[in-house]
């Protein structure tokens, strides 16, 4: 059937764009998930959306049809937290790997899912490696203390290959939201989401409204889902369409700074041993999330 129809529709600029319905975006979104797009069709679809921007309503359709196409995770009834991870490090330490490990620590279950969409970051991925932790085996099942790694190829394919398009005209798309909205679990799970700008926050705390999922919501370091190791940031949670804020921005001065390892990889895998041996405090902010996450999922 091809997608041409639906571009013509987003394709009209800033101002002359009409927004597609929950129904229409299924079909596309459908079509670009079981790769039935070419790559023409599939750059025009990005361009036109990053100029367009995304509905709620189109969000939602999105989420519609990953969830018809994904290869879930089972997690064989354990409360579980789901950590999209796909920003990774640029001036700060990607410490999303210390989040899903200190939750596991707690009974847990620990779904991070990702891949890198920027070849100058380190991602969770390589952290990860530094520590041992290898991605996940087909049909994966995690269980209550445990972190799973899930690579988003191994979720979907055509999801993978809808991020990919970064890496060809260096623009996000409608898949860089979408990976941070869903739950790749088979049954109940919160997610644990983040934001880089401010729009965004409007438009997810929207689209997490609209689906009424389970989520908490947060300005991550550097567009992950961990809390900035320097100051505690805005929380808020999403439940049956209901917003709650948990926790309070840090306002004012910091009155000191955790001394944060670089970027490196095995420099950041190394900082994240320290901590979970005693041997360094957990940054007050993500001790906070850590708190927050579990209130949720154990109550």
């Amino acid at each position: 059937m091809g997608i041409s129809h639906y571009i013509k529709e987003i394709g009209r600029g800033k101002d002359g764009a009409r927004a597609l319905g929950r129904v229409q975006t299924v079909d596309l979104m459908g079509q670009i998930l079981d790769q039935q797009v070419s790559d023409l069709e599939l750059g025009a679809f990005c361009l036109a959306m990053r100029i367009k921007g995304e509905t709620p309503e189109e969000m939602a359709g999105f989420l519609d049809a990953v969830y018809a196409r994904l290869q879930r995770v089972q997690t064989q009834g354990a409360p579980a937290v789901v950590l999209p991870s796909y920003n990774g490090a640029r001036k700060l330490p990607v410490l999303s790997p210390l989040l899903a490990l200190l939750l596991a620590r707690e009974g847990v279950a620990v779904v991070l899912h990702g891949t890198a969409t920027e070849d100058k970051r380190v991602s969770s991925q390589a952290v990860l490696a530094e520590l041992g932790i290898k991605p996940s085996a087909p049909s994966p099942t995690v269980q209550a203390g445990e972190l799973l790694f899930v690579p988003t190829g191994a979720l979907n394919p055509g999801l993978e290959r809808l991020l990919s398009v970064r890496r060809v005209v260096g623009l996000r798309n409608p898949g860089h939201s979408l990976v941070k909205l869903m739950n790749p679990c088979d049954n109940h799970a919160l997610v644990v989401s983040s934001y880089t700008h401010p729009e965004y926050l409007h438009s997810m705390s929207a689209t997490f409204a609209l689906t009424g999922q389970h989520a908490l919501l947060l300005r991550g370091t550097e567009g992950e889902s961990v809390a900035d190791a320097r100051r505690t940031p805005a929380m808020d949670v999403f439940k049956n369409g209901q917003t709650l804020r948990v926790q309070a921005p840090q306002e004012g001065p910091l009155a000191q700074v955790p001394d944060l390892p670089g970027t490196d990889a095995a420099a950041t895998a190394a900082y994240i041993r320290r901590v979970l041996a005693l041997d360094l405090p957990v940054p007050a902010p993500i001790a906070l999330q850590v708190q927050h996450i579990l209130n949720e999922v154990k109550a």
